[in-house]
């Protein structure tokens, strides 16, 4: 057994590009309106506020892994935030391997092991996904930013496991 890792990924929850550009839109909404109210209203404070918090949230979410995916000693690990649970889905089980867009949606919420029609969700963000398609017709759907690299070692492994 190699202890040594064919792939591995970090997605983070705060880097899908269309849920930045909704926060900072939010955030010049909220400046530009305190800006129109500076001298007018007392409430126009609660605007610098709200855009100010927005802006530090995400900018802490920037930073934040949502799960990690790794691909070793014949096996797809996925690891999410400090209370989820570990995903191990073993390779030797898998039957067909192939590179999918995740979804005909422009905006995805994020997902960690969300079970809904026979299929397996694991999202943070981009447009592509590998599909794992097991023995008993399950199906995992991991979502990726380099799809190519993990089809090609997910594929290497299970070659090596046969």
């Amino acid at each position: 057994m190699s202890s040594k890792a064919t792939f591995k990924e970090k997605q983070y929850l705060g880097r899908d590009y269309s849920r930045i550009s909704i926060r900072l839109v939010m955030i010049l909404f909220c400046f530009a309106a305190y800006y129109i109210n500076i001298e007018r209203d007392k409430n126009g404070e609660l605007f610098l506020v709200v855009g100010s918090s927005i802006l530090i949230v995400s900018l802490i979410m920037l930073f934040m892994v949502h799960y990690r995916t790794t691909v070793i000693n014949k096996s797809v690990i996925i690891d999410g935030l400090w209370t989820t649970r570990l995903v191990k889905i073993d390779l030797n089980s898998i039957v067909n391997v192939e590179r999918v867009k995740y979804s005909s949606y422009i905006i995805n919420n994020p997902v960690y092991n969300l079970h809904t029609k026979g299929k397996i969700r694991f999202y943070a963000g981009g447009k592509d996904a590998v599909s794992l398609t097991d023995r008993g017709g399950l199906e995992y759907v991991i979502g990726t930013q380099c799809p190519e690299e993990l089809e090609a070692a997910i594929k290497q492994e299970m070659n090596i496991s046969r």
